[in-house]
């Protein structure tokens, strides 16, 4: 399945899935908790993570269900998307967001 075609939450599924297996450490910390206080751990953890990297969680979520090919191109459709929704300049956007383009 290519980004494209995932919806937002089975792509958002499959970025939590990831970050969990590459965090051996959260899945070790969780491992005696239920299954619903397992979902919010890991949920918190990578809006944490994205934070940390500088990203949104919607960014963090494309950036670990598409090549960075596809990461880059997608990310910045969407900003642009944003842009025009929320009435605001391009080169405006990047400034409040900074975002390099």
């Amino acid at each position: 399945m290519t980004t494209t075609e995932m919806t937002q939450e089975v792509r958002h599924q499959a970025a939590l899935e990831k970050y969990l297996e590459e965090s051996p450490q959260l899945k070790e910390e969780i491992k005696d908790l239920s299954a619903d206080d397992q979902r919010d751990q890991i949920q918190w953890a990578f809006e944490d993570e994205a934070e940390s990297q500088g990203y949104q969680p919607w960014e963090l979520t494309l950036k670990y269900t598409s090549t960075p090919e596809e990461f880059e191109a997608a990310r910045l459709a969407l900003h642009k998307e944003a842009a025009e929704v929320l009435g605001v300049e391009w080169d405006e956007y990047c400034e409040m967001n900074d975002l390099v383009v």
